[in-house]
């Protein structure tokens, strides 16, 4: 591997991993949030031992998203400087304001939650817990502004071989930015509702503390059901976008090769990538189309097709991604998701009036259920980010022009394999602190001077 390979894989697991705390916590804070007002409206202390569950798990995720997000921002200086020297100007501004407003709101906020139960009125320290909610989702769209505007750049101009910014609101209001938003945030609360029915699952299958966490797994299921038609109406919307702004990425997710009207979805394909061709392709009729177009007859652009164009455009070289990576990368993240969403629905089934099923399995079900939203945002993004390829900003600036020069191989896997055992480490500590803290369950966060309620089962 040469220096480009390492940077994007070091770049890529580090991405990936921080990922994984991301939705869970734009998830679960608003949760969280909800949760609490429900105990101010209501007084019981069910609600108060679920803030303070679901509360401490919340801090504990949120703690590991800020520690692994900043080694991201190192990369940009230590692996891609040309990168940041090309697209600082623009790229910084909206980062800029998600740390100057959002974050420090969303910290300021949840210091004052974390530390005001005793000390603030009920109803001011209810609208921390909100605020700082707002803030983690506020700080969501800021940094998806940044990532879009490397999908699709607006609000600049070039100017001695640099992207200058010249409208901050084209880039804050980028189509891009306006379908990926609602994805990503209903891809959290899918996440945060899988987490909290799988933990909650855990319970009931032991009958422990039902009273809370029947409501909860409830609550959850809801949550996933709604999240669920979120995805699938934003990610509709997206891909559209997509299609008419990259239109290389989404013939790359159906192994479309030609252009082509009447366009059917691929569900199975098995092809040639070196000759442009699939010799088996198992499809949906006009299923494309409608998704690319809103019609059944409306036009897809193949990728033997868009190659060509972009040569005659961009000059001689490949644009075409890893057809394979992108085509199964967008299935799976298609098929984990509808999972998520089938074993929410079954639930609310077997949990209809009161009930609780008596087996085991479908509490087993649930709990290996939370890892099916966090596989279908992995997914996702590695089919948005790969997807791209070969371009870091789309039509500006190839990925193999914005690495370090001055980095080599020696530092950059040295620094990898750093990365990566850190991280194995701080996986170890957030697994061993969850299950430390649910295994806990929810009895002790009732409030000191309240006497513990009587639980039958």
């Amino acid at each position: 591997m040469d220096v480009l390979d390492l940077s994007r894989w070091q770049f890529g697991i580090t991405t990936v991993y921080h990922f994984l705390f991301v939705p869970l916590t734009i998830g679960l804070s608003v949760i969280v949030a909800g949760f609490q007002t429900a105990w101010y409206r209501t007084g019981k202390q069910e609600y108060l031992r679920m803030t303070r569950f679901w509360g401490r798990l919340f801090l504990i995720n949120f703690a590991m998203g800020v520690v692994t997000g900043i080694v991201q921002e190192f990369q940009f200086g230590m692996n891609w400087s040309d990168y940041s020297r090309f697209v600082g100007d623009v790229f910084g501004a909206p980062l800029a304001m998600e740390g100057l407003i959002a974050f420090f709101m969303e910290s300021t906020f949840l210091g004052l939650w974390i530390f005001g139960w005793d000390k603030l009125p009920k109803k001011v320290h209810l609208a921390t817990i909100w605020l700082a909610a707002i803030g983690t989702n506020v700080s969501a769209y800021f940094i998806l502004a940044a990532n879009s505007w490397m999908q699709h750049p607006v609000g600049y101009r070039i100017n001695n071989g640099r992207a200058e910014l010249t409208d901050i609101w084209a880039v804050l209001t980028n189509s891009t930015t306006l379908v990926t938003f609602p994805h990503v945030i209903a891809g959290g609360f899918l996440v945060a509702g899988a987490f909290v029915l799988g933990v909650s699952a855990w319970f009931l299958m032991r009958r422990r503390e039902v009273d809370v966490f029947r409501p909860a797994a409830r609550v959850a299921m809801v949550v996933s059901l709604v999240a669920a038609v979120g995805v699938s109406l934003s990610g509709h919307w997206q891909a559209q976008i997509m299609t008419e702004q990259q239109p290389m990425k989404m013939a790359a997710a159906e192994a479309l090769w030609e252009d082509e009207s009447s366009a059917g979805f691929s569900l199975f394909a098995i092809g040639d990538v070196e000759n442009g061709r699939n010799h088996v392709n198992l499809q949906i009729p006009y299923g494309l189309s409608l998704l690319a177009t809103n019609t059944l007859d409306g036009k897809v652009e193949g990728v033997n097709d868009i190659q060509e164009r972009y040569q005659a455009i961009y000059g001689p070289g490949d644009y075409r991604p890893v057809v394979g990576l992108a085509y199964w990368s967008f299935r799976l993240m298609i098929g984990f998701g509808m999972l998520s969403a089938l074993l929410a629905l079954a639930g609310l089934w077997l949990t209809r009036r009161g009930r609780l099923p008596a087996g085991k399995w479908a509490y087993r079900l649930a709990m290996l259920g939370i890892g099916l939203p966090f596989v279908a945002n992995s997914l996702g993004w590695i089919f948005t980010e790969m997807g791209r390829q070969p371009w870091t900003v789309f039509g500006l600036m190839r990925t193999a022009a914005a690495v370090s020069p001055g980095a080599d191989v020696p530092s950059v896997a040295i620094t990898l394999v750093g990365f990566t055992l850190v991280y194995a480490v701080l996986a170890v500590i957030e697994v061993r602190l969850l299950i430390k803290f649910i295994k806990r369950g929810a009895q002790e966060e009732l409030e000191p001077e309240a006497p513990v309620p009587a639980l039958s089962y």
